[in-house]
């Protein structure tokens, strides 16, 4: 999924969960979730050589400003600072954050091993964009609807 989905739904359940305790494992949760449904992101095709790892950082900057961006119009915009908006959210995309070194420096702790090869097992992306995208868009559809 895209990092716009995997922050923005991590958002969303500190909003309605509101304490760390119950939203940080729903966010991690939710993100295992999102990744099993067939998807189109930003480092589909890194691993069959179609997109260069410079390509997908670049998109990848600009999928997590637009996330920012999205978290901050829907529950930060006119409001005093809310931490657990952004750590919800961070929780949301703390498995890809993970993956990135080895995605983009080829570089994997051993520590992070088994926590990757875990997150590897629910990504499920899909090469063609619409049908990717769709699912995606049902569900910032359905949390703007549910905020």
């Amino acid at each position: 999924m895209l990092s716009l989905v995997h922050a923005t739904s991590g958002a969303f359940v500190a909003v309605k969960l509101g304490h760390p305790l119950f939203y940080i494992p729903v966010a991690l949760g939710l993100h295992y979730l999102e990744d099993w449904i067939p998807h189109w992101d930003v480092g589909t095709g890194l691993s069959n050589g179609t997109r260069t790892k410079q390509t997908a950082l670049l998109l990848e900057l600009i999928d997590l400003v637009l996330s920012a961006s999205l978290i901050f119009f829907l529950w930060q915009q006119g409001q005093p600072f809310n931490y657990h908006i952004w750590l919800g959210a961070f929780f949301g995309l703390l498995p890809d954050f993970l993956e990135a070194p080895r995605n983009f420096l080829g570089f994997e702790p051993a520590f992070l091993k088994r926590i990757n090869n875990f997150h590897g097992k629910f990504h499920h992306s899909i090469p063609h964009m619409f049908y990717g995208l769709a699912p995606q868009a049902v569900t910032l559809l359905a949390i703007g609807f549910l905020r």
